[in-house]
């Protein structure tokens, strides 16, 4: 059985992101789109005052290549 996800705002994912050398490189609407430097491409939905939704989550993590723990480390 898959562990819960816990539901997180985007702000706190950003700055997981950034630490992971990931960089903002442009937006279209409420989204941000991030990379880094071997091309691995994030998208993030950015609504104010939302947090993201556990699956938006997961997929973010399975992009990345990490586990839950390790991204909690680095919010």
């Amino acid at each position: 059985m898959k562990e819960k996800l816990p539901r997180i705002s985007p702000d706190k994912v950003i700055k997981a992101l950034e630490k992971l050398g990931f960089s903002q490189v442009r937006q279209s609407g409420s989204h941000k789109i991030f990379k880094n430097k071997e091309g691995t491409r994030i998208t993030i939905p950015y609504h104010s005052g939302k947090s993201l939704h556990p699956k938006v989550l997961r997929e973010i993590l399975n992009s990345i290549d990490t586990s839950l723990e390790d991204f909690k480390k680095l919010i």
